[in-house]
């Protein structure tokens, strides 16, 4: 697929700034004046807002439309808002928003991201896709894929991380390895890192920034309130524009990297010792895969089950105290331990199932021929 720039090219990072939802006009007004003279690239307003629960603030609906409207008029900046629907669509372009982005609640529906393609045909309005709820890489580059068939080539993605079971300090976890994966997989997408969403609370947003701009993100989706803690919506992870200001205004510009002979060997001595843990690393969990196979045949032998939950619970605790005595992420653990575990359990099953569906089969014969 071959993408065309929404955004100045080269321009870095992109800023895409405004309140998470359109609540009343003065509201959005006063959000666009105190960003103004920040020029962000794009002024962001929810004017439907998809809620987990009835009864939260769902959004304006289509007459903060008209307050977009006044914001490109009084300050010269375009605006976006999301998209859910045809419906959605139509309004959107009826009211001049210049771009439109799909959340991360439709994207995870393949119907519904159909259906604004097909209302998009014809069109050549830039089109943002925010990755699915869930850490599933096909729906997000099949979203991208089904704008991309119905024409349009202004495309760009959104990573605002992933809802996951436990604790975490992310409201919602990054996973940054699958924003990188979508980069190499495409380089000429635009890809915008929406940190309001994956922080979720205002104090962690600068470094989650700094660390979006350091992966090399092509720039930032921030949520910006004149009163953010009186906010109809997400009141935690929203931050004035004066504060936006000063965080976009901090963010350090890094080298993607250096000639300089002193950092090239320090560099290269640092890798050699890390593929030598790697390597030890993959040794130690083939070691370890093998003592799960056995332990397998001990379960298979005297007919036990293969999970055991109070081992497990047994295990994870240990290691999260070793995390915490190694100051390693809880987040990390969690998901090494899923791992981990998911292929103990994969291993086992096929130590219990050897033999059993030749056996299934065989009765299975037997019944028929009954």
């Amino acid at each position: 697929m071959q993408f065309q720039p929404i955004f100045p090219p080269h321009k870095r990072p992109i800023l895409i700034a405004g309140p998470c939802s359109a609540e009343t006009e003065e509201q959005v007004l006063a959000t666009a004046h105190g960003l103004k003279n920040l020029q962000p690239d794009l002024f962001r307003a929810g004017i439907w807002k998809p809620r987990t629960r009835p009864g939260a603030f769902e959004g304006i609906g289509v007459p903060g439309l008209a307050w977009l409207q006044r914001v490109k008029e009084e300050t010269g900046m375009k605006t976006t808002t999301e998209v859910a629907n045809a419906q959605h669509v139509h309004e959107c372009l009826q009211h001049g928003v210049d771009v439109l982005w799909i959340g991360a609640r439709t994207t995870v529906n393949p119907f519904s991201v159909q259906e604004i393609a097909d209302a998009l045909a014809g069109t050549d309005i830039p089109v943002m896709v925010k990755n699915p709820v869930n850490p599933d890489y096909k729906l997000w580059v099949g979203a991208i894929e089904r704008l991309y068939k119905a024409g349009l080539r202004r495309i760009a993605a959104i990573h605002r991380g992933f809802s996951t079971y436990g604790d975490s300090k992310y409201r919602n976890v990054p996973r940054w390895q699958m924003a990188i994966d979508l980069m190499e997989e495409f380089p000429g997408l635009e890809v915008i890192c929406d940190i309001s969403h994956i922080c979720g609370r205002r104090d962690i947003l600068a470094e989650t920034a700094q660390k979006a701009y350091d992966l090399h993100f092509n720039g930032l989706m921030v949520e910006v309130h004149p009163e953010p803690d009186t906010a109809w919506s997400d009141a935690a992870q929203q931050i004035t524009p004066v504060q936006f200001g000063q965080m976009t205004g901090a963010l350090l510009q890094r080298s993607a990297t250096s000639d300089d002979p002193d950092y090239l060997l320090k560099i290269e001595n640092f890798r050699q010792q890390i593929d030598e843990f790697d390597e030890e690393i993959i040794h130690l969990i083939a070691q370890r895969m093998q003592m799960v196979r056995e332990i397998g045949y001990v379960k298979k032998d005297k007919n036990i089950a293969i999970f055991q939950p109070e081992r497990w619970r047994a295990l994870a605790d240990a290691c999260r105290r070793r995390a915490d005595k190694n100051e390693l992420s809880r987040e990390f653990i969690g998901l090494f331990l899923e791992a981990i575990h998911q292929e103990g359990i994969n291993q086992q099953e096929k130590v219990m199932n050897q033999g059993v569906s030749t056996e299934v089969a065989a009765a299975g014969n037997l019944w028929m021929n009954d």
